[in-house]
Parts: structure tokens; C-alpha cells; sequence
């Protein structure tokens, strides 16, 4: 196994209730997922069939990605509120991420979106080419070009099987969407991000902690 550099310690920020309600959702589907089991293999392919379709569109998989009425306004209307769309593109990007891997689960509690991809970027041979994706992201000028960006980073992450919190990232992503929050989320990640060039081991038991 090659040599792999980690966070030595979680990122500082606390999941609320409804980023604590994703990440049990995904852990339940991975758990299941890493044990084989027939039907959440299939709900994975479908989520990852509508990673990127409209929140909503996918009957199909309204059954994982549907929010429970305590997350949801007492009024709702007919577009999908902010938390809908967050914990769509969690779970289908989180499909992505664990696509045809078995070893371990990709997500993982505690460790934030700007340090999956500072990690990236060190094991990367190109590590210009990850920050440009990137500060793409943090330029992004709508939540549908943020997560056109996310899922190329999140597509790298699958390949150098660097894990991620799904209940952090969907917090962020619902926090992108609303008044002053891209530029909170684009404060959050980069901090994450370049606080892990100085905070490293060289380990690959830390990656098997799960």
C-alpha cells in the first residue's frame, strides 16, 4: 500500500441536526453497500443515474432523498426548498463517490469538503490542476455551477479513495443557497483547506478507520 497523508484531527465544525440526519442516511446505505446487499446496491446505481438531474425528477429515489416534515417550513410551495436540494445532491454525489469501491466507506464523520480536496491535491500529480477545480467552486456564481464543480472534485476523490462527511457537506450545501451563504461555505472550505497543508501524517491505517 502506498504511503497517504490524512488529517491528523477532524474538522472543528459540528453537523446540525439535519447534516446529522444525511450522514445516518448515508451510512445506513453504505453499511449495505459494503456488505453487498442487493437493494441498496440497486438505490446507489439509481442515485448515481440522478446525480445531477433536478431535485425532484427522479421518482425513483425520492424514497432516500425525500426530507422529513421536522426539516421542512411549516409553508412550503411547489419548487423544492433548500434543504431538498442539498440532501439530493449529497446522496447522488455520495453515489458517485463509492461507485464500485467495496474496501471501505467514502464517507466518513468529521472530515470537511476544503480537506477531502487539500488531501487530493497532495496526492494529486497535478495539484495546480485540483486547486483551479477547486477555486472554481468558490467562484461559482449559482448553486447548480458549485455542484457542476463538486462532482468533477468528487469523481478525483473516488480515485485516490479519499473519504468525505456527507452530513457537513449537505449543512454546506444547504447553507450555499441561501442570502451570504456562498461566501460562508467558500470561507469554511478554504480554511479546511489550507489549515491541512500544515496538519498531516503519513499513514494509511488513518484512511482504514472505518
Amino acid at each position: 500500500m502506498s504511503q497517504t497523508s490524512t488529517p491528523t484531527r477532524p474538522s472543528a465544525r459540528a453537523r446540525t441536526p439535519f447534516g446529522d440526519h444525511v450522514a445516518e442516511t448515508v451510512a445506513k446505505l453504505q453499511a449495505g453497500y459494503l456488505r453487498e446487499a442487493p437493494a441498496t446496491v440497486a438505490i446507489l446505481a439509481r442515485l448515481r443515474a440522478a446525480a445531477g438531474t433536478p431535485t425532484g425528477s427522479r421518482l425513483d429515489v425520492l424514497g432516500a432523498t425525500a426530507v422529513p416534515p421536522e426539516f421542512l417550513p411549516r409553508a412550503i410551495g411547489d419548487d423544492p426548498e433548500p434543504i431538498e436540494h442539498a440532501k439530493h445532491a449529497a446522496l447522488t454525489l455520495y453515489a458517485v463517490h463509492q461507485q464500485s469501491y467495496r474496501e471501505r466507506g467514502l464517507h466518513r464523520d468529521g472530515f470537511g469538503f476544503g480537506q477531502a480536496v487539500a488531501l487530493l491535491a497532495k496526492e494529486s500529480s497535478s495539484p495546480e490542476a485540483v486547486r483551479r477545480r477547486f477555486v472554481a467552486v468558490g467562484t461559482a456564481a449559482t448553486f447548480t455551477e458549485a455542484l457542476h464543480h463538486c462532482r468533477g472534485l468528487i469523481r478525483l476523490l473516488r480515485d485516490k479513495r479519499i473519504a468525505l462527511d456527507y452530513g457537513l457537506f449537505a449543512d454546506d450545501l444547504r447553507t450555499f443557497q441561501h442570502t451570504g451563504g456562498p461566501d460562508r461555505v467558500r470561507s469554511w472550505w478554504g480554511r479546511e483547506y489550507h489549515r491541512l497543508q500544515s496538519d498531516t501524517v503519513t499513514s494509511d491505517t488513518a484512511k482504514d478507520e472505518q
